[in-house]
């Protein structure tokens, strides 16, 4: 197996949500996401128009057959997809979820200790470039809409990789550009007016889904995407579009 330890800096590394920030990409993400935390979830299904959910679903529904129990959740904001897991994953004993958003976390784990899924799931402040586990000790790893928000995407699903036993499974759920000529005019309109707007008017801050239409353009998705997980080490990957290509699935093995 081959693992590239060149890493190229993508055009997706360098979008950040504040131009003139002189914090690090990480960092910049980190606070916007804090900023927004209490709003998060709400403008997700405001903004999907309750898609999302059926998009973590199918997701989830590619690890069925692996059997899983130790799952890690990689940019689990608001513990979304580690409580869908918790549901539809039945082989499952543990889950652990990271994020670099203290304010993603704290509603994460309100919304958890309400279902009684406090020893199930576990959320802790780390960062996808250095997740604080040892090499080859999760069955399966997910990454629902975070990894556009990875400072070196490389790096981040190198560690991901580490962290996977032999035969573990990576699911990406992401958002990604449609490819019918109609669907994408209706949908760069979408992101590019309307979602900052609504933004804006429900969380105060309109840089966060400026911010969320750039890192969308300029990721490499698709067939790209395939590349950057093989570059990375993991077999046999392959992609799913969804809802005319508003959202992908991405898979890979270790």
């Amino acid at each position: 197996m081959y693992i590239c330890t060149s890493m190229p800096n993508y055009e997706h590394d360098n979008v950040v949500p504040y131009a003139g920030s002189q914090q690090s990409k990480k960092d910049q993400v980190a606070t916007m996401f804090d900023q927004i935390s209490g709003r998060y979830d709400l403008l997700n299904r405001i903004l999907s128009v309750g898609i999302d959910k059926g998009w973590r679903k199918k997701a989830l529904k590619e690890l069925k057959s692996n059997q899983p129990k130790n799952l890690l959740d990689v940019a689990t904001g608001t513990a979304d997809v580690a409580l869908m897991a918790a549901k539809e994953l039945k082989s499952l004993e543990q889950i652990t979820g990271i994020d670099i958003s203290a304010g993603m976390l704290d509603y994460g784990r309100v919304k958890i200790a309400a279902k009684g899924l406090g020893k199930k799931i576990n959320l802790l402040q780390a960062d996808s470039a250095s997740i604080p586990a040892e090499t080859n000790t999760f069955d399966a790893a997910t990454v629902s809409f975070g990894v556009r928000n990875f400072e070196k995407l490389e790096a981040g699903l190198q560690e991901i990789h580490r962290i996977l036993k032999p035969g573990g499974k990576l699911v990406v759920l992401e958002f990604s550009r449609p490819t019918n000529k109609l669907v994408r005019i209706v949908y760069q309109l979408y992101m590019r007016f309307i979602t900052p707007s609504i933004g804006k008017w429900f969380s105060k801050n309109r840089d966060a889904y400026a911010y969320l239409d750039e890192s969308i353009r300029k990721f490499p998705e698709g067939e790209q995407f395939i590349d950057v997980l093989h570059r990375t080490g993991y077999q046999h990957p392959y992609f799913k579009p969804l809802s005319f290509g508003i959202c992908t699935i991405y898979c890979g093995t270790k």
